[in-house]
């Protein structure tokens, strides 16, 4: 009897064994055919803010916060053009000099140490952008500014800006029209640039310039439809400007959170930013695209291809590989050095308390205050007994 049961319950196990050997080899299936999907072996991006003058702060922090969490996520400088119409950091009505925030409590400074800024200032035009995108540069151009990107690469081009139905403003002196952009997303593409390509544009209108997009693997967000307006975030009164434009700042809280093996995938990033926080309603358009956006992870095209060696050579794990901290000594104390990608996240800055100043006294306050002392002594007492304060 006891001889049965043992054999039925070795039946039963064998069958739960069969049943799940094939689960677990799909599964493993499955997640090997998403990692070889895309098709791409490196990424790039392309960076670009449009508008000049002081009271277009919002727009270099909108580009340079990206620059920051596609940095953080993996892509290097070398496969980043950034162009930035403005230099925020070093305008004289800046009372932090070479600091652009992107947070009304100014502690995340999205600028850093390690910024890399491509085309700067009047080098920001629509002929260098659609140059750049081409890349029908000239000889001379030095590799920083070219985008080197080739049929295996995924790219991420973002814009911000002001713009209208179907334009967007470059300078405040020209502007690229959405059939310009069009043609140049498929010359592109007729030149093997890129094998896919995601589209951001954070302005009003922002809809209406993927409106023409014909060229296939591409996928486009905006901020806006035609029609609506793309609203700024973020105001701080002490430098008289707004921060952040809401679209933008809302992708960088997502983006926080984005780690290199996060599963995260398009269909997540289409919900950043409802109209109930943006005021406008973004829009996206996947018709173009050959992938079904739930299986596009956000490392896809904001992270970075990370490359394998294989080796046929044994090597010893046993020791842990403890890495060298980089660390100043100041004062006889050690303090490690923190890079701007390392600073807090934004979801930890949002629901902190605004730190209270230290109060100091204005201008001329100690002065007036001496000279209403003596005034009163001198009505109270006369000037006789000036003798008793020397």
């Amino acid at each position: 009897m006891a001889a049965c049961r043992c054999f039925l319950y070795l039946k039963i196990f064998t069958l739960v064994l069969l049943h799940l050997l094939p689960a677990a080899s799909n599964h493993v299936e499955a997640k090997a055919s998403q990692f070889f999907s895309s098709g791409h072996t490196n990424n790039w991006a392309v960076l670009v803010c449009t508008s000049r003058f002081w009271f277009n702060y919002r727009h270099v922090a909108n580009t340079l916060s990206v620059y920051r969490s596609v940095k953080r996520l993996g892509i290097p400088d070398s496969h980043i053009v950034l162009m930035l119409a403005d230099d925020m950091a070093c305008n004289h009505r800046n009372p932090k000099p070479a600091t652009v925030f992107s947070h009304k409590n100014m502690e995340l400074n999205v600028y850093g140490d390690d910024v890399e800024v491509d085309y700067r200032g009047y080098e920001v035009t629509v002929e260098n952008f659609l140059r750049v995108l081409t890349g029908r540069l000239p000889p001379s151009t030095p590799r920083s500014k070219r985008l080197l990107s080739d049929d295996r690469s995924n790219i991420l081009i973002y814009l911000t800006g002001h713009g209208g139905n179907g334009f967007l403003k470059f300078q405040d002196s020209e502007e690229i029209s959405n059939v310009e952009l069009a043609d140049a997303f498929e010359q592109m593409w007729q030149k093997r640039r890129y094998n896919e390509l995601l589209f951001i544009i954070d302005t009003c209108q922002g809809a209406s310039m993927y409106e023409r997009f014909y060229s296939p693997n591409l996928m486009a967000l905006a901020s806006s439809q035609v029609g609506e307006d793309s609203l700024s975030h973020q105001p701080d009164l002490a430098i008289g400007v707004h921060l952040m434009d809401r679209y933008t700042f809302y992708l960088l809280e997502f983006l926080e959170d984005i780690h290199p093996a996060s599963q995260a995938n398009m269909n997540d990033l289409f919900k950043v930013c409802p109209k109930s926080q943006c005021v406008s309603t973004p829009g996206h358009r996947t018709d173009l695209f050959q992938r079904d956006p739930g299986s596009v992870l956000i490392t896809d095209f904001f992270g970075s291809v990370r490359k394998v060696e294989i080796t046929m050579e044994t090597i010893n794990l046993t020791s842990p590989i403890i890495p060298e901290e980089d660390k100043h000594v100041t004062g006889g104390q050690m303090s490690e050095a923190q890079s701007y990608v390392d600073q807090l996240s934004v979801t930890e800055i949002i629901h902190q308390k605004p730190k209270l100043r230290d109060w100091h006294p204005p201008d001329g306050f100690i002065l007036g205050l001496w000279t209403l002392i003596l005034l009163v002594f001198f009505k109270t007492y006369g000037i006789k007994h000036l003798k008793h304060i020397f």
